[in-house]
């Protein structure tokens, strides 16, 4: 049954709405000012920043580090991520309650206190200012992520299903590639795109682990906000909000591909 909302928790959402996304509303026009400094409104609309930002070797070399990193701790993310979660569902782990909320503590634990440690870590390892370094450290938070994304379709995916491919001679490894995975394939995807902006946006782990070769674009705006504020800035911000806005489209795809998957199997 569907209720009416009332006019003042509408007015109400309305305002903490646009207070929440006040910030882009104006980072996009300024991206596309004209003025050789940050001002709102522009007094003229150009490219010019957007042509900084992809001609400044910098940027760039920031840009594919990002690249580089997001894809390798969102590929190790995936298969450990993918492998935690079919352990807890389908194997016998003692205490998977426990086991769970350990692999779930990165969400819960300040991103300060894990740079910290990894950084007294990498020390000994010696895998300071290296990208493999910071791809291992943004696995730890990619982990949950998948983790989470994978466990959820597999609640949606019916276990029968599995049970009547082995019936019918299905060896386990033919039921999982054939059947489960299938099943559970847009909830690898969603994580996958989730790791991936985790690891691409991050910049406190970073900061304690990276230094000047492997410094990503993340930490780049945030020298650039603390030694020179340019209004390329806005122009790599608006890029990021696009891509932000991009994988939020995908994501939704996903999950109404998902949900015809499981009513079709069913």
């Amino acid at each position: 049954m569907l209720t009416r909302t009332s006019p003042t928790l509408l007015i109400v959402g309305s305002l903490v709405l646009l207070y929440l996304i006040f910030p882009n509303v104006v980072i996009v026009p300024m991206s596309l000012s004209s003025a050789p400094h940050f001002q709102f409104p522009p007094p003229g609309l150009s490219l010019r920043w957007y042509e900084e930002f992809f001609t400044d070797p910098r940027w760039i070399d920031s840009l594919l580090v990002s690249v580089r990193v997001a894809l390798l701790a969102t590929a190790l993310s995936v298969v450990l991520g993918t492998g935690a979660a079919f352990g807890i569902a389908r194997g016998r782990l003692p205490v998977p309650a426990a086991i769970r909320s350990l692999l779930l503590a990165p969400l819960v634990t300040p991103y300060v206190i894990i740079a910290a440690g990894l950084y007294v870590l990498y020390v000994r390892l010696r895998l300071i200012d290296s990208e493999a370094g910071l791809a291992l450290a943004h696995t730890v938070l990619g982990i949950p992520v998948v983790m989470i994304a994978v466990s959820a379709a597999m609640r949606g995916a019916r276990q029968e299903l599995e049970q009547a491919a082995m019936s019918l001679g299905a060896t386990p490894r033919q039921t999982f590639f054939k059947v489960t995975l299938p099943l559970v394939r847009p909830g690898i995807l969603t994580g996958a795109l989730f790791a991936f902006i985790t690891s691409f946006d991050e910049v406190i782990i970073a900061v304690f682990v990276s230094g000047v070769r492997s410094k990503t674009l993340p930490m780049k705006m945030w020298d650039g906000v603390r030694t020179e504020i340019s209004p390329v800035l806005t122009a790599v911000s608006t890029i990021l909000i696009a891509l932000s806005i991009g994988v939020l489209v995908v994501i939704e795809l996903l999950r109404r591909h998902r949900r015809r998957t499981v009513e079709g199997a069913a």
